[in-house]
């Protein structure tokens, strides 16, 4: 099994406009609404590879239902905590006639200490009995800044497997846990080294010192220039084939669920990889966030390219 835990979960919702106008009235020709957040994107990826998956983390109010109804509807199981308030609306708008999006997302429900300690025996429950855990995403607030790191320990104690894709203090936490690989975006990063990479370089730099700490995959995500990954000390530039992009917001978490798809499966890390970034290449051509074709990602798979950069 491979669970995720997404702990804001949300109703995603993407608007694609003609000719997006500021300050008038827009009336929106095409919108896709989906369960979404890190954790459920990454689920519904690896659930549409063929994977035994569940996704837990917060739900509330009628957009938790929402999210609830439509995740069976989708076939992938789910066993939230519900706490009070209402799941937040994340709103996708994709200008098609500039190519630019528009991301306006709100907050979430805000949780209590009874919920903290209700989702850490949520997560310990569904450990005993998964191989490989995805945590990541934002925090509600309330949650402590080191429940990702809480959250790898449990998995760790029940012996699965753990992929974490966060950003800001949750990201140095949870790495202070040694999770077995993460997932950072070229923005990200900058959490680690102190400020913004200037350049490719520093990020390697990065990915170096962080596999210095024992997390035995880090993978850096670069948008249409691919990744780069550091694995068992070595350094490789993983180039994603050229496509023309639709939306690509999920586009890390379809490599997240595909990631997590392989180390299920057993696969050797480079071919986890390449599924991987195929995978968040295909969510790119798609109009749905965190969603894949598998004819698309069976296509890209092959065009994949990795070279070593260092040893």
């Amino acid at each position: 099994m491979i669970t995720t835990i997404t702990l804001n979960a949300t109703m995603d919702k993407t608007c694609f406009l003609g000719d997006l106008q500021i300050g008038r009235v827009n009336r929106v020709p095409v919108m896709h609404s989906y369960p979404g957040g890190k954790g459920i994107n990454a689920a519904r990826v690896a659930h549409h590879l063929g994977c035994p998956v569940l996704t837990t983390g917060f739900v509330a109010g009628f957009n938790g239902s929402y999210i609830e109804t439509e995740l069976s509807k989708q076939g992938i199981l789910h066993d939230f905590v519900r706490v009070q308030g209402e799941s937040r609306v994340s709103l996708n708008i994709i200008d098609r006639f500039n190519g630019l999006t528009t991301e306006i997302l709100e907050h979430g429900p805000a949780v209590g200490l009874d919920d903290v300690l209700a989702i850490k025996d949520k997560v310990r429950q569904v450990a005993s009995y998964s191989s490989v855990i995805a945590i990541g995403g934002s925090m509600p607030e309330g949650v402590p800044p080191n429940m990702y790191a809480d959250f790898i320990e449990i998995a760790h104690q029940e012996g699965a497997l753990t992929v974490l894709d966060a950003s800001g203090d949750a990201l140095l936490s949870g790495i202070q846990a040694v999770p077995t690989c993460i997932k950072p975006n070229e923005h990200d990063i900058a959490a680690v080294l102190g400020r913004p990479p200037e350049n490719d370089d520093e990020i390697c730099e990065a990915i170096m010192m962080l596999q210095g700490k024992g997390i035995k995959c880090v993978a850096v995500t670069l948008g249409q220039r691919g990744a780069l990954v550091g694995i068992g000390g070595d350094l490789f530039r993983v180039h994603a084939p050229k496509v023309t992009p639709v939306n690509v917001v999920g586009c890390g978490d379809s490599f997240v669920g595909a990631l997590c798809t392989g180390l299920y499966k057993m696969e050797p890390i480079m071919e986890c990889i390449r599924l991987a970034v195929a995978s968040g290449t295909a969510n790119s051509i798609t109009e749905e966030a965190g969603n894949i074709r598998l004819n698309d990602v069976k296509s890209l798979l092959g065009k994949i390219e990795i070279e070593q950069v260092r040893r």
